[in-house]
């Protein structure tokens, strides 16, 4: 019969690419504790590896949505096969067509020591440079695991679940104190919220549904966020192939019914987040900053994709930036207070949409 060594080498040589090796044997510090680490790997869904130096091997669990901040908020963990302990250190490209194709990151690595290690529960403590504190592995069914905080909750406040989005009231006049207002093109399209944490995506309307499996092309923001919990406001759009949002295909999205539809259509006539404000970052909520400050913040994150975009505003010049929306041939803009914190549900002088 293969000896558990047997499998992993078998199973190393089917992976056919480079790793750094290490001395075989588990290595432990002058204190005793054993080496983690945490792979961001960017596979057919993004995902973290967490793999645990234990009897020689790396024992591993896939964890979907990362590692949990609050120990109000459990995560699932998949538990996988065995790896060999030179996986410890590897990052690079795993070619398309092997198993776990794609491109791996170290996220996180340190040392850990181990409470208790059972059959279906492990309590340890991680010392590393994102993750430390106590927590626990237990298994709820088959290979499913659930991975949950045991100490108190980082500093900060997690993503929230839902954001009611602020609206402006109405207006037919430019601001007279121009220069303390920014200036957007007021976008076309279905008002959004969308809440990207740890690989994971939520999209609400203003009704508080979530459109995401309709829309699954924005499913890959959470990669170029590279798990950081955000959450925007934003308008979703489809547009023409002369670049202009079309109200019927967005329809058409909407009313689609079958997977295969939605799969289709995310194709042929592809969906666009439009993100105009940023409302919290990591664990930052930012509803009380300046609007200038937020828009500042969300410009820094560069989203720029095939599926989202963050358009400029303009400080000041109402103006000028309304003349230029008429030869658009825009039926509005939105003028906001610099100074003005959001304030969700509110319909807010601070924010106006001026015809034009």
């Amino acid at each position: 019969m293969a000896t558990k060594r047997d499998r992993l080498s078998t199973y190393r040589d089917k992976r056919r690419f480079e790793v750094t090796t290490e001395p075989s044997g588990e290595r432990r510090d002058a204190r005793g504790e054993a080496r983690f680490v945490i792979q961001e790997h960017h596979a057919r869904r993004l995902h973290w590896d967490l793999r645990l130096e234990h009897d020689g091997v790396l024992a591993s669990w896939a964890l979907p949505r990362g590692v949990p901040a609050d120990p109000d908020r459990n995560r699932l963990a998949v538990h996988t096969e065995d790896h060999p302990l030179e996986y410890i250190d590897f990052h690079g490209e795993i070619p398309k067509g092997e198993y776990g194709g794609g491109s791996m990151t170290i996220w996180d690595r340190g040392t850990f020591e181990a409470e208790k290690w059972e059959d279906a529960k492990v309590v340890l403590r991680f010392h590393g440079e994102r993750v430390s504190g106590r927590y626990a592995l237990f298994r709820t069914r088959g290979k499913d695991w659930m991975i949950h905080r045991m100490d108190p909750p980082l500093a900060g406040e997690p993503l929230p679940e839902a954001i009611e989005p602020m609206q402006p009231s109405e207006g037919k006049r430019l601001p007279t104190n121009d220069d303390a207002w920014g200036y957007e093109v007021r976008w076309p399209g279905v008002r959004v919220i969308a809440l990207c944490d740890t690989g994971h995506l939520v999209l609400r309307d203003q009704a508080g549904d979530d459109l995401r499996s309709r829309f699954p092309e924005l499913f890959a923001i959470a990669l170029e966020l590279e798990g950081e919990p955000v959450a925007l406001d934003g308008m979703l759009a489809v547009f023409d192939d002369q670049g202009a949002h079309s109200p019927q295909r967005l329809d058409r999205r909407l009313g689609a019914g079958s997977d295969s539809e939605i799969r289709r259509r995310s194709r042929e006539t592809p969906a666009t987040l439009i993100a105009f404000d940023l409302l919290h970052h990591g664990r930052e909520p930012l509803l009380g900053l300046p609007y200038s400050e937020r828009r500042e913040r969300l410009e820094a994150l560069a989203l720029d994709g095939a599926s989202w975009q963050t358009p400029a505003y303009h400080r000041g010049d109402g103006k000028a930036f309304r003349a230029a929306a008429v030869e658009r041939g825009l039926d509005a803009i939105i003028a906001k207070r610099l100074d003005s914190a959001y304030r969700p549900g509110a319909i807010s002088r601070d924010w106006r949409r001026i015809a034009v």
